[in-house]
């Protein structure tokens, strides 16, 4: 979802759009980014995960750190999530995502043009519910994101999804992370995992 090369600094948006798939803005259609191996997580991945985390999304403080398209935070805050931190290393991913929001007229998505590993490694001001991360492929992102996010960056009982290639392993994640939830999909291997902070 989310490489952050641009392939052009002028062509700033294909005839690509997102569909939002439930909630508020079920069906609401927007022009995704032109960036290089931009990947939005498909519409039938998505509704399995939205499926997994129904009951949590609703008042939810979301991260999107990979926004890429904005899919998945858009999709959390369609389904009553009550804010969302998009974040992206991209201008133009941000820029596009800043307009997308503005077209929804709603103010409870936040945007950063920023790498998530240096964003991790500062204070947050509030620790997120949920929590989407859909790193560039084969890039060996998650080995680095995995320890800082939970340090101080995650709820108690707040929920990690991870979506990445099949053929990769997962790194070792921290104790107390319990997976409860698997799938694949394609190229995709995605999993949910629920995270406890007082162990």
């Amino acid at each position: 979802m989310r490489p952050p090369k641009e392939i052009t600094k002028s062509s700033k948006v294909t005839k690509s759009k997102l569909r939002i798939i439930g909630g508020e803005w079920r069906s609401r259609t927007l022009p995704i980014p032109e960036v290089e191996a931009l990947r939005p997580t498909p519409d039938r991945v998505r509704e399995t995960l939205f499926n997994w985390i129904s009951v949590w999304v609703p008042g939810a403080h979301c991260g999107d750190l990979f926004c890429g398209s904005g899919a998945l935070g858009l999709e959390a805050l369609s389904r009553g999530a009550s804010s969302c931190l998009f974040v992206d290393n991209s201008r133009v991913v941000t820029q596009q995502m800043k307009a997308n929001l503005a077209t929804l007229k709603t103010s409870a998505g936040k945007v950063i043009q920023q790498n998530a590993l240096d964003l991790l490694k500062t204070q947050p001001s509030k620790p997120f519910d949920i929590v989407f991360l859909d790193p560039p492929f084969r890039k060996g992102w998650l080995e680095e994101l995995i320890p800082l996010l939970n340090n101080q960056w995650l709820a108690n009982r707040a929920w990690v999804y991870i979506e990445m290639e099949k053929e990769s392993n997962l790194p070792e994640t921290p104790s107390n992370w319990a997976l409860v939830k698997e799938k694949s999909a394609g190229q995709l291997c995605y999993r949910l995992f629920e995270v406890n902070k007082t162990e």
